[in-house]
Protein backbone atom coordinates (compact mmCIF):
# COMPACT_ATOMS: atom_id res chain seq x y z
CA UNK A 1 0.00 0.00 0.00
CA UNK A 2 1.45 3.36 -1.04
CA UNK A 3 1.85 6.04 1.61
CA UNK A 4 -0.62 8.92 1.17
CA UNK A 5 1.64 11.94 1.71
CA UNK A 6 -1.22 14.27 2.66
CA UNK A 7 -3.39 11.76 4.50
CA UNK A 8 -4.39 11.46 8.12
CA UNK A 9 -5.06 8.55 10.47
CA UNK A 10 -2.88 5.54 11.27
CA UNK A 11 0.33 4.70 9.45
CA UNK A 12 3.38 2.47 9.91
CA UNK A 13 6.24 4.78 10.88
CA UNK A 14 8.79 2.19 9.74
CA UNK A 15 7.34 1.99 6.21
CA UNK A 16 10.33 2.26 3.79
CA UNK A 17 8.70 5.16 1.92
CA UNK A 18 8.28 7.11 5.17
CA UNK A 19 11.87 6.39 6.20
CA UNK A 20 13.05 7.62 2.78
CA UNK A 21 10.97 10.82 3.15
CA UNK A 22 12.49 11.45 6.58
CA UNK A 23 16.01 10.91 5.23
CA UNK A 24 15.36 13.46 2.47
CA UNK A 25 14.00 15.91 5.06
CA UNK A 26 17.13 15.51 7.19
CA UNK A 27 19.24 16.46 4.18
CA UNK A 28 16.99 19.46 3.47
CA UNK A 29 17.15 20.58 7.11
CA UNK A 30 20.93 20.29 7.06
CA UNK A 31 21.08 22.49 3.96
CA UNK A 32 18.65 25.02 5.47
CA UNK A 33 20.45 25.13 8.81
CA UNK A 34 23.70 26.09 7.10
CA UNK A 35 22.18 29.21 5.55
CA UNK A 36 21.34 32.44 7.32
CA UNK A 37 18.13 34.43 6.91
CA UNK A 38 20.40 37.38 6.04
CA UNK A 39 21.77 35.35 3.09
CA UNK A 40 18.64 36.43 1.21
CA UNK A 41 17.90 34.31 -1.84
CA UNK A 42 20.08 31.29 -0.89
CA UNK A 43 18.16 31.05 2.40
CA UNK A 44 14.77 31.48 0.73
CA UNK A 45 15.71 28.84 -1.85
CA UNK A 46 16.67 26.37 0.90
CA UNK A 47 13.27 26.96 2.55
CA UNK A 48 11.45 26.56 -0.79
CA UNK A 49 13.37 23.34 -1.55
CA UNK A 50 12.34 21.81 1.80
CA UNK A 51 8.77 23.09 2.31
CA UNK A 52 5.73 22.23 0.20
CA UNK A 53 4.90 25.89 -0.46
CA UNK A 54 6.32 29.20 0.72
CA UNK A 55 5.16 32.82 0.56
CA UNK A 56 7.38 35.91 0.43
CA UNK A 57 10.17 36.59 2.93
CA UNK A 58 10.54 33.30 4.79
CA UNK A 59 13.01 33.25 7.71
CA UNK A 60 13.84 29.94 9.37
CA UNK A 61 16.57 30.03 11.99
CA UNK A 62 18.83 27.09 12.84
CA UNK A 63 18.38 24.38 14.13
CA UNK A 64 15.14 23.69 12.31
CA UNK A 65 13.88 20.10 12.15
CA UNK A 66 10.97 18.42 10.39
CA UNK A 67 9.74 14.95 9.42
CA UNK A 68 9.07 15.45 5.70
CA UNK A 69 9.14 19.16 4.82
CA UNK A 70 6.85 18.79 1.81
CA UNK A 71 3.79 18.89 4.08
CA UNK A 72 4.72 22.32 5.47
CA UNK A 73 2.96 25.24 3.75
CA UNK A 74 3.71 28.78 4.95
CA UNK A 75 2.46 32.19 3.91
CA UNK A 76 4.21 35.54 3.59
CA UNK A 77 6.60 36.91 6.24
CA UNK A 78 6.93 33.61 8.10
CA UNK A 79 9.45 33.40 10.95
CA UNK A 80 10.53 30.24 12.75
CA UNK A 81 13.04 31.15 15.46
CA UNK A 82 15.87 28.90 16.69
CA UNK A 83 15.26 25.23 17.43
CA UNK A 84 11.75 24.98 16.00
CA UNK A 85 10.51 21.49 15.12
CA UNK A 86 7.56 20.78 12.81
CA UNK A 87 6.63 17.10 12.60
CA UNK A 88 4.68 17.14 9.36
CA UNK A 89 3.56 13.58 8.70
CA UNK A 90 0.23 15.29 7.87
CA UNK A 91 -0.12 18.77 6.36
CA UNK A 92 0.79 21.84 8.41
CA UNK A 93 -0.73 24.99 6.90
CA UNK A 94 0.53 28.28 8.31
CA UNK A 95 -0.83 31.68 7.28
CA UNK A 96 0.78 35.07 6.69
CA UNK A 97 2.82 36.98 9.29
CA UNK A 98 3.16 34.04 11.67
CA UNK A 99 5.93 34.17 14.27
CA UNK A 100 7.09 30.99 15.99
CA UNK A 101 9.28 31.36 19.07
CA UNK A 102 12.42 29.39 19.88
CA UNK A 103 12.03 25.75 20.85
CA UNK A 104 8.41 25.50 19.72
CA UNK A 105 7.03 22.16 18.53
CA UNK A 106 4.21 21.71 16.03
CA UNK A 107 3.36 18.05 15.62
CA UNK A 108 0.87 16.23 13.44
CA UNK A 109 2.16 12.86 14.66
CA UNK A 110 1.27 10.85 17.73
CA UNK A 111 1.18 7.25 18.83
CA UNK A 112 -1.95 5.21 19.60
CA UNK A 113 -2.79 4.59 23.26
CA UNK A 114 -3.20 0.79 23.02
CA UNK A 115 0.25 -0.78 23.56
CA UNK A 116 -0.37 -3.53 20.99
CA UNK A 117 -0.73 -0.90 18.24
CA UNK A 118 2.41 0.95 19.37
CA UNK A 119 4.22 -2.38 19.44
CA UNK A 120 3.34 -2.89 15.76
CA UNK A 121 5.04 0.40 14.83
CA UNK A 122 1.80 2.27 14.21
CA UNK A 123 1.49 6.00 14.58
CA UNK A 124 -1.35 8.47 14.02
CA UNK A 125 -1.40 11.78 12.19
CA UNK A 126 -3.78 14.70 11.94
CA UNK A 127 -3.21 18.03 10.16
CA UNK A 128 -2.51 21.33 11.92
CA UNK A 129 -3.75 24.70 10.62
CA UNK A 130 -2.49 28.07 11.86
CA UNK A 131 -4.18 31.27 10.68
CA UNK A 132 -2.75 34.68 9.80
CA UNK A 133 -1.05 37.00 12.32
CA UNK A 134 -0.49 34.28 14.93
CA UNK A 135 2.35 34.43 17.46
CA UNK A 136 3.47 31.16 19.05
CA UNK A 137 5.71 31.74 22.06
CA UNK A 138 8.92 29.94 22.87
CA UNK A 139 8.73 26.27 23.87
CA UNK A 140 5.01 26.09 23.08
CA UNK A 141 3.65 22.80 21.78
CA UNK A 142 0.86 22.50 19.20
CA UNK A 143 -0.60 18.97 19.13
CA UNK A 144 -2.09 17.02 16.19
CA UNK A 145 -5.41 18.13 14.73
CA UNK A 146 -5.34 21.65 16.19
CA UNK A 147 -6.51 24.76 14.31
CA UNK A 148 -5.39 28.17 15.59
CA UNK A 149 -7.55 31.12 14.55
CA UNK A 150 -6.31 34.38 13.02
CA UNK A 151 -4.67 36.89 15.35
CA UNK A 152 -4.27 34.56 18.32
CA UNK A 153 -1.27 34.36 20.64
CA UNK A 154 -0.01 31.15 22.21
CA UNK A 155 1.98 31.92 25.37
CA UNK A 156 5.45 30.55 25.95
CA UNK A 157 5.38 27.00 27.25
CA UNK A 158 1.69 26.44 26.46
CA UNK A 159 0.53 23.01 25.28
CA UNK A 160 -2.32 23.44 22.81
CA UNK A 161 -4.54 20.35 22.74
CA UNK A 162 -7.75 21.84 21.25
CA UNK A 163 -8.73 24.36 18.57
CA UNK A 164 -8.05 28.03 19.37
CA UNK A 165 -10.62 30.68 18.41
CA UNK A 166 -9.49 33.79 16.53
CA UNK A 167 -8.12 36.75 18.46
CA UNK A 168 -7.37 35.31 21.87
CA UNK A 169 -4.48 34.63 24.23
CA UNK A 170 -3.97 30.99 25.23
CA UNK A 171 -1.64 29.87 28.04
CA UNK A 172 -0.94 26.94 30.34
CA UNK A 173 -0.79 23.15 30.26
CA UNK A 174 -3.15 22.29 28.75
CA UNK A 175 -3.65 25.69 27.16
CA UNK A 176 -6.73 27.63 28.19
CA UNK A 177 -8.15 30.91 26.95
CA UNK A 178 -6.84 33.75 29.10
CA UNK A 179 -8.52 36.65 27.31
CA UNK A 180 -9.70 38.05 24.00
CA UNK A 181 -7.23 40.30 22.23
Amino acid sequence: MAFDREGSGEYDFMDPEIVACKDAALKGCRRLNFTLATDGEPHAEAVRALFGSVGRNPAVMPNFNCDFGFNIHVGDDFLANCNVTILDTAPVRIGDRVLIGPGALITTAGHPLPPDKRGKGLAERRPVTIGDDVWIGGNATILPGVTIGNGSVIAAGAVVTEDVPPGCLMAGVPARKIKDL
